[in-house]
């Protein structure tokens, strides 16, 4: 019977280091290249060209934000269209019930709310946050990430994953260091 200390934890995936950005920008790209699909790339500062490498460049909240605007002015102009119209009709200065200009000004603002909302809401649900813990913190040297470290790490869960296969493969890629990760 085994000691539970002696046991190894789960894999999450295996993380290499790059001494600078050009370099985890090519790493990225050869390993999508190469059919890795669920990876992720961790820097002290944003660089576009990596979520591209990776294929994090499309993302669903411009469509969530178009469909939850146009949602919000529906709602906002039908709101006020129903009650003019049909809940308490009223003739104002000769005006129709129907007078469409008095409601642009709730319709666009109601259209904007709607499609702020969508967008903070969106953006936080879909990037998984809040997230207080994440196994690349297991990682000895993923503080630098936050200093001056570029770390490209593919995970487990990835189909093309084989321990071996793969960190041959992140260490064919000149990286400072390659490490597993435990969960």
């Amino acid at each position: 019977m085994s000691d539970r200390w002696d046991e190894k934890a789960p894999l999450y995936g295996i993380i290499a280091e790059f001494d600078n950005p050009t370099d985890l920008v090519v790493a990225a790209e050869r390993a999508y290249a190469a059919g890795y699909r669920k990876m992720d790339a961790y820097t002290p500062y944003p660089i576009e060209e990596v979520a591209h490498a990776i294929g994090h460049h499309r993302s669903l909240v411009p469509l969530l934000v178009l469909i939850a605007g146009v949602t919000g002015g529906v709602f906002a102009f039908v709101s006020q269209w129903w009650a003019a119209e049909i809940d308490y009709p009223l003739i104002i200065g000769g005006k129709p019930f129907n007078s469409w200009p008095m409601f642009i000004p709730i319709t666009f603002e109601v259209t904007i709310l709607f499609a702020a909302l969508t967008a903070v809401v969106g953006m936080i649900l879909l990037n998984g946050l809040p997230l207080p813990y994440h196994p690349v913190f297991n990682h000895k040297r993923f503080e630098r990430a936050t200093q001056d470290g570029f770390f490209l790490c593919i995970e487990a869960a990835d189909p093309m994953f084989d321990r071996t296969h793969t960190m041959n493969f992140l260490k064919s890629l000149n990286p400072r260091e390659v490490a597993e990760v435990e969960s």
